[in-house]
């Protein structure tokens, strides 16, 4: 199967997981463990149950400040924060929430600013009152980051002072 055949189905199987089916979720707590529109896969409203999903999948060159480890022009899938302040680089696209074949949903977190400092990660299932809290200890780096279930999930990211917030889809299973 070809790149762009890979990509697009990794893009259908991450917008399916965005719907919540109607179900209402209860609450749980695992333990933690601005780029080009035209190299982005938007991601639609997730339908009547919640208030949609918005980030945006950028598979463009990151920007010159989130590059640092990478080699040449990078390309890898990634999402911004809202006000730009924060990457999620997603080296496993897409995530999910079941991943039979032993990988994980490992993300880079890359900030502007490089004060050390807890990154603190409060996801909401989108349409539900289900919130999970991970802690990135140090600051925005390497992290696994699970959601106890598959949908699209409202990110609020705090650090160093600083704040921001992105929304994430975890698709039910890997391919």
């Amino acid at each position: 199967m070809g790149t762009w055949a890979r990509f697009t189905l990794g893009s259908v199987l991450l917008l399916a997981g965005c719907t919540t089916g109607g179900q209402q979720a209860t609450s749980a707590t695992p333990a933690a463990s601005a780029s080009s529109a035209a190299s982005a896969t938007p991601v639609p409203s997730a339908g009547s149950t919640g208030t949609g999903c918005h980030s945006r999948v950028e598979t463009g060159a990151l920007p010159d400040w989130a590059d640092t480890g990478f080699h040449g022009d990078a390309r890898v899938p990634h999402v911004f924060g809202a006000k730009g302040d924060i990457v999620a680089v997603l080296f496993a696209h897409p995530l999910a929430h079941a991943r039979p074949d032993g990988s994980n949903n490992k993300i880079l977190w890359v900030s502007r600013t490089t004060e050390p400092s807890t990154l603190v990660i409060t996801a909401t299932l989108d349409g539900t009152d289900t919130r999970v809290t991970h802690e990135v200890a140090g600051g925005p780096g390497p992290s696994i980051i699970d959601m106890p279930r598959a949908g699209c999930w409202h990110l609020d990211l705090s650090w160093a002072g600083h704040t921001d917030t992105m929304d994430l889809i975890y698709a039910e299973r890997t391919p």
